[in-house]
C-alpha cells in the first residue's frame, strides 16, 4: 500500500491545529545561511536563494487570484530589512512551516502504525518511509532541491521489519532509489526483472553488505536553468565530483539560456558542508582524474551518454569526459 503525502512540499501548508507550533522558538541557523554569492565558496552557479521564496510570498499576498498557489501565514512583511535581517526572517518562516508540515505527516504515520499494532500484523508488515529527494533549508542560502549538494542529494529512507531488521541502527552503504523496487521484489520472493537497474539491499539491511556493493553513486539533474544548471556527477564515501554542463537541449521545462560548463569537487571529510570548491586544488589532481574516469564508466553503465546530442559530445570532449 502506498500512502502519499504532498507535504513537506511548497507551499508548506499545514493543518490549522499546528499554526502556533514553534511560534515562540528561534530555529538554529545553518553554517552557510549567509552564503550570498558563488564567490563565497567557489561554487559555479547562483542557486535558488531564500529571497526568491520571499518574493513568492509577496506575490501571493498582492495578487492571490493570479498566483499559482496560496501560502500559510501571509502577509509576512519583509520591507525595510537589510540583507541579513531579511534572510534570517525568511529562513525562520520556511523552516517552521516545513516542520509544521512534518508534524502533520508524523500524526498520520502514527495512525497507520497504531492500526498495524491493533490488527496484530505489525511484525509481519514491512513499513518504509521515504521521499523523492532531500531539500535545502537555508544551507548555502538556498531553498528547494535539484542540486547534487548533500542536503538535496540525500533522501530519507527509514524501514521497519522486526522479523528481519534490527531497529535503532543506521547503515552508511550507498543506496539509490532505483534499488527500492528490487528490494521490495526480494522481500516478496520475486526475481528481479531484467529491466531494473537497481539491486536489492536486503543483505545490507541485515548487516551483511555484499563485498561487491557499489562504492560510488551517479546523479543527474536535467531541468536546466542558469541559476540551477543541468549537471551530473558522482559521489563516493569521501569525495564528490560534479560537472555542470549547463544545457537544456530543448527538453520540456528547460531554459533556452545556457551556462558555461564548469566543474566542482568536494572532499566531504574535510569539507562536509561543501563550502569550498576544491576543483583547482593540486593536492586532489590524482583523485579528480580517477573520478572523471569513473564518471564516464557510470554514464555508460546507465546508458546516459547523450549520444543523441552532438553539441553535448563536443562539450564532453573539451572537458575530458570521452
Amino acid at each position: 500500500m502506498f500512502c502519499n503525502f504532498k507535504a513537506t512540499h511548497e507551499p508548506f501548508d499545514y493543518p490549522d491545529r499546528f499554526k502556533d507550533l514553534y511560534e515562540n522558538d528561534e530555529i538554529p541557523e545553518p553554517e552557510s545561511l549567509f552564503d550570498f554569492s558563488p564567490e563565497t565558496t567557489g561554487r559555479t552557479f547562483i542557486g535558488q536563494k531564500l529571497e526568491k521564496l520571499g518574493q513568492r510570498w509577496d506575490n501571493a499576498t498582492k495578487d492571490p487570484e493570479n498566483w499559482w498557489t496560496t501560502y500559510p501565514g501571509l502577509p509576512y512583511p519583509l520591507e525595510n530589512l537589510d540583507s541579513v535581517q531579511k534572510r534570517k526572517k525568511i529562513y525562520q518562516k520556511l523552516v517552521k512551516d516545513f516542520m509544521r508540515c512534518g508534524a502533520a505527516i508524523d500524526d498520520n504515520i502514527g495512525k497507520l502504525l497504531d492500526y498495524l499494532e491493533e490488527q496484530g500484523i505489525a511484525d509481519n508488515t514491512i513499513v518504509i518511509y521515504t521521499a523523492d529527494q532531500g531539500y535545502f533549508l537555508g544551507e548555502h542560502g538556498f531553498f528547494d532541491k535539484r542540486m547534487i549538494y548533500e542536503e538535496s542529494l540525500c533522501m530519507p529512507f527509514v524501514i521497519r521489519y522486526p522479523k528481519e531488521i534490527q531497529g535503532g541502527q543506521r547503515i552508511d552503504d550507498i543506496i539509490l532509489n532505483i534499488d527500492f523496487p528490487a528490494l521490495l521484489a526480494d522481500y516478496a520472493s520475486i526475481d528481479k526483472p531484467e529491466y531494473m537497474q537497481g539491486d536489492s539491499f536486503r543483505k545490507n539491511l541485515a548487516g551483511n553488505t555484499p563485498a561487491d556493493w557499489r562504492k560510488q553513486m551517479y546523479y543527474r539533474y536535467w531541468l536546466h536553468h542558469p541559476e540551477r544548471p543541468a549537471h551530473f556527477g558522482i559521489r563516493t564515501e569521501r569525495y564528490k565530483l560534479a560537472f555542470f554542463y549547463g544545457q537544456g537541449f530543448g527538453k520540456k521545462g528547460t531554459s533556452k539560456e545556457t551556462s558555461s560548463p564548469a566543474w566542482e569537487f568536494y572532499d566531504l571529510n574535510e569539507d562536509p558542508s561543501e563550502l569550498h570548491n576544491a576543483i583547482d586544488d593540486p593536492k586532489y589532481n590524482t583523485v579528480i582524474a580517477e573520478m572523471k574516469t569513473v564518471l564516464v564508466e557510470e554514464r555508460k553503465k546507465y546508458g546516459d551518454t547523450d549520444a543523441e546530442y552532438p553539441e553535448m559530445q563536443n562539450i564532453l570532449e573539451h572537458n575530458e569526459l570521452k
